[in-house]
């Protein structure tokens, strides 16, 4: 597993679902996994996995962090209401689900064009390839990234949750 560190991802603004702004500062003590999400595509269906860490350990210092992204193939079309609702009504969704966003490109969101400094497990860092990809954020502020076909119950991201969650 390769990471990176990035201590400054923790003061870069982004919006709310609801028009308020947060930070990762917001989240300093908790282990927090970042995924750009949307409802259409092919891989929505890791949203159920992506709840049930939700649920296994929120209370113990994890949280999830959608962000919809209607960047590829158009699969996250919808206003923010519609995304909300769907995440509620289909997957029981109870992590914050922020306010959508461009990950890749000039007007990417400033909070992603700091995590796609971080590599993969092959050493490879850049654009987000897909859907769903995903960035575990440590509270030592060291971020590890997982390509979209990597589930969110994988092993590798499950013992990277555990390990950083206080016993």
């Amino acid at each position: 597993m390769t990471e990176a560190t990035t201590t400054d991802l923790r003061s870069i603004p982004f919006d709310t679902a609801d028009g308020g702004t947060a930070t990762l500062a917001d989240y300093a003590d908790r282990v927090v996994l970042v995924v750009n999400v949307a409802s259409k595509c092919g891989l929505a269906p890791q949203y159920e996995q992506l709840e049930e860490l939700q649920r296994a350990y929120a209370d113990r210092g994890f949280t999830v962090l959608g962000f919809p992204c209607n960047q590829f193939m158009g699969q996250e079309p919808g206003s923010m209401e519609e995304i909300l609702e769907y995440c509620a009504t289909t997957w029981g969704v109870s992590f914050p689900i922020l306010d959508k966003v461009k990950v890749n490109g000039g007007k990417a969101a400033p909070l992603y064009k700091a995590l796609k400094k971080a590599v993969d497990a092959e050493g490879a860092k850049g654009p987000i390839l897909w859907n769903f990809e995903k960035f575990v954020l440590t509270p030592a502020g060291d971020v590890h990234r997982f390509r979209p076909k990597v589930k969110p119950d994988d092993p590798a991201i499950v013992e990277l949750i555990e390990s950083h969650l206080p016993r």
